[in-house]
């Protein structure tokens, strides 16, 4: 009975992530009605590091010392920076397009491998990745009505979060080779996650701001996201992987944006033209990175 139903199992979770992924961004809106950028961040960290801890001690196992410093640089690069840097530019931007602005990882996870691994890439993936930053420029630059935004500098941050998603990509590909994907996630939060604790109580206010009114609602939001947008996802992703293609698990990416753009709608989000022109566009040029032909 299972197997009659097993090729549908790749699109159950192809779905299942978009919805996940597609809907993280809007619980970081929530999450931010009470707490800071930094503590939505940081404890955003800490849920998903106990969420993995089970698979610390046996993941420990498969890695050598020298695989710590990269594996660190992984945590750092593909979840503890990017956490903070998103949570930091929905204070002025809206889910939606930090949603849509998330989609720019594959252009600079390209370009990273070209500049520091000798990766080639011809002209389709070059047009590529001109279309995605043309797609960037708009949605960064202009407002819903087509006038310039005051606050721009704050996509800035998402793109600076994609640089280090980027990066992060091209470690685990090419430096820590090898190692179970799942192993390299639950490690990488693990170098982190102690360090995210100790900040979160010791530093931060965040245990006065749970008396404050719709802590309660906010703090649901964040567990959420720690819970589900950083580690279940992961192992999803993984599983997704292994029962699939490349090609497939990459089109989540797709997805991602009109989840967040219909969140974004549900929340009473302005959408304008010009977000509507730049999402098409990053979309667009994210398809001509993918394509088999160069």
């Amino acid at each position: 009975m299972l197997n009659r139903y097993k090729h549908l199992i790749p699109i159950f979770l192809l779905i299942t992530l978009a919805l996940i992924w597609g809907s993280s961004f809007i619980l970081m809106k929530l999450g931010l009605e009470v707490f800071s950028a930094v503590q939505v961040g940081t404890l955003r960290m800490v849920i998903a590091f106990l969420c993995l801890l089970p698979l610390t001690f046996s993941a420990a196992k498969k890695v050598s010392k020298k695989d710590w410093f990269w594996i660190t640089i992984s945590g750092l690069t593909g979840n503890g920076i990017p956490a903070i840097l998103f949570a930091t530019a929905e204070i002025k931007l809206s889910s939606s397009v930090a949603g849509v602005l998330n989609s720019l990882t594959p252009i600079f996870a390209l370009l990273i491998a070209a500049l520091f691994y000798q990766q080639k890439f011809g002209g389709i993936k070059i047009a590529g990745i001109f279309l995605g930053f043309a797609g960037a420029v708009m949605l960064s630059v202009f407002q819903s009505n087509g006038a310039i935004d005051p606050d721009y500098s704050y996509a800035l941050l998402i793109v600076a979060a994609c640089v280090c998603y980027g990066i992060s990509v091209n470690v685990i590909k090419y430096e820590l080779q090898g190692i179970p994907t799942l192993a390299i996630s639950s490690l990488a939060l693990a170098a982190i996650g102690p360090i995210c604790a100790v900040y979160l109580f010791g530093v931060t206010d965040f245990t006065a701001r749970l008396s404050m009114p719709g802590s309660g609602q906010a703090l649901g939001a964040i567990i959420l996201l720690g819970a589900f947008g950083s580690a279940v996802s992961l192992i999803l992703f993984n599983q997704l992987v292994k029962v699939s293609t490349v090609i497939v698990a990459s089109s989540v990416t797709y997805l991602i944006p009109i989840v967040a753009l219909v969140w974004g709608i549900v929340a009473g989000e302005s959408l304008g033209m010009p977000q509507l022109l730049g999402m098409i566009t990053i979309l667009a040029g994210i398809y001509l990175i993918n394509r088999k032909k160069q």
